[in-house]
């Protein structure tokens, strides 16, 4: 009897624990949170200062301000800054410089690219289709499933990453940015895709619910609607041009006819989804190891996202060897942290948030991932390294698409330790990753969800 009156205590007792810890705040318990502020002079003078200004400002390590400079001793040449403007395209606008650069370099060219809205067109087609696709897959399935939930949830977003670049390129070749210029709705392309997000939102619930000899037909059918729509708004993509390309003197090249297709093969012609490897720092998973994420692409019957997990240093290596042999790269990151946007600078030192808040902010990259507190958000196009004397990188460089009058003349400068810390995702030429790298592509595998934290798009 003795024991099971001690027993009926202890769990009272640790009943009794488990609600302490799960109480509201209480007046005592607010008192002592209370605490946390103390009304000094100090302290008001902080409260005034850091509730009527932005806390970037207040935050400026001056003593930072002499690490500045935009020299760099390897520089791949490039020509012009493009700007996304309001759009979420900066992974096609990354994909683009590299192989503008490739063909600027080839054929001595002035400030050449492609059109973005041309391929963009069939971006959004082409991601419809993968939706439709999607929920006639998982139909049968409850529709507060986990599949189905993240479907409704990522219906239709204009960012993206590199696989998407390769495969719609493969598939729709390339044309020249005045055969098909930006409209308005594909520089700002919020309402446009809301609309369409809604209009396939409609469709999901209809394809749950009809006859399965009917849904082939009338996703055919949807899609023409989708088409309909985008023509609306980006202009309907050309079929067949004549173009003449003319180098940096003005002097012709040569005049042809073309359809997208043939234009890519005829001034490019390298098979994208074959020629460049993914490589990524996620500290969260073993490295050497080669990772896919479900349904993370953008063509159907295109690639999902596929990488290699490799140490940051290994990363490094390969990138400097690319920057050298005058090749640009696809490089993606948490473009958000530290950014001091006067001086288009990535710096974990540029901001002494610790000091002026009184705490210390001390998760580091796994735990920040761990946590969604950092992951991918956007693209841009790494195109320089400053090394030392000991060919250890100092700080990298990076072309951006936000414009000429953005970041230090429309490019970032990024110290290798922010790199260190935010830097994910690198497309890498296969040729400057060595046998044992290229090795890990044999492997199976592994197979993560699209509701991963590294499934984020590149969209800023």
């Amino acid at each position: 009897m003795k024991r099971i009156i001690v027993s009926i205590i202890s769990i009272i007792g640790v009943f009794g624990v488990i609600q302490a810890q799960n109480e509201g705040i209480s007046q005592k318990m607010l008192e002592k949170i209370e605490k946390g502020y103390k009304a000094t002079s100090e302290q008001k003078a902080l409260r005034n200062a850091i509730s009527n200004n932005p806390i970037d400002k207040l935050a400026i390590n001056l003593e930072n301000e002499a690490n500045y400079d935009t020299y760099f001793s390897n520089r791949v040449k490039t020509k012009g800054i493009s700007d996304q403007k309001s759009s979420g395209r900066c992974w096609m606008f990354t994909g683009f410089n590299v192989l503008r650069a490739e063909m600027i370099s080839r054929y001595d060219l002035g400030d050449f690219n492609f059109s973005h809205n041309y391929l963009f067109f069939y971006d959004q087609l082409e991601k419809s289709n993968l939706f439709l696709s999607l929920v006639i897959k998982h139909r049968e399935e409850e529709l507060d499933s986990k599949h189905n939930e993240w479907l409704l949830k990522n219906v239709l977003s204009d960012g993206g990453q590199f696989t998407g670049v390769s495969d719609l390129v493969m598939k729709y070749g390339l044309v020249p940015s005045n055969i098909m210029n930006e409209t308005y709705n594909s520089e700002n392309t919020r309402t446009i895709s809301n609309l369409i997000t809604l209009k396939l939102k409609e469709f999901a619930l209809e394809l749950r619910e009809i006859d399965s000899k009917k849904i082939e037909t009338r996703k055919v059918e949807m899609l023409s609607t989708i088409y309909r729509m985008l023509v609306f708004a980006y202009g309907e993509p050309v079929k067949e041009f004549t173009y003449t390309l003319r180098n940096s003197s003005g002097k012709e090249i040569s005049t042809g006819k073309y359809t997208p297709k043939s234009f890519y093969q005829t001034f490019i012609g390298k098979d994208l989804t074959k020629q460049y490897v993914m490589l990524m720092n996620d500290p969260t998973r073993p490295y050497y190891k080669l990772y896919e994420i479900e349904n993370d692409r953008h063509v159907i019957d295109g690639y999902n996202w596929r990488y290699i997990n490799l140490p940051i240093n290994e990363i490094k290596a390969f990138a400097i060897a690319s920057i050298k042999d005058s090749s640009m790269m696809y490089f993606s990151c948490d473009v958000g942290k530290f950014y001091n946007r006067q001086k288009g600078l990535l710096d974990i030192n540029s901001f002494d948030y610790a000091s002026l808040m009184g705490t210390e902010f001390s998760m580091n990259k796994t735990q920040r991932i761990q946590t969604f507190a950092s992951g991918s958000s956007h693209a841009m196009t790494l195109c320089a390294v400053d090394l030392d004397k000991d060919n250890k990188p100092k700080k990298w460089l990076v072309e951006n698409s936000w414009g000429a009058n953005s970041g230090w003349q429309g490019n970032l400068i990024i110290t290798d330790e922010w790199f260190n810390e935010y830097m994910f995702r690198l497309v890498v030429d296969r040729k400057y990753l060595d046998a044992k790298t290229l090795d890990i592509l044999n492997l199976h595998p592994i197979m993560l969800p699209p509701w991963d934290p590294m499934f984020s798009e590149d969209i800023d």
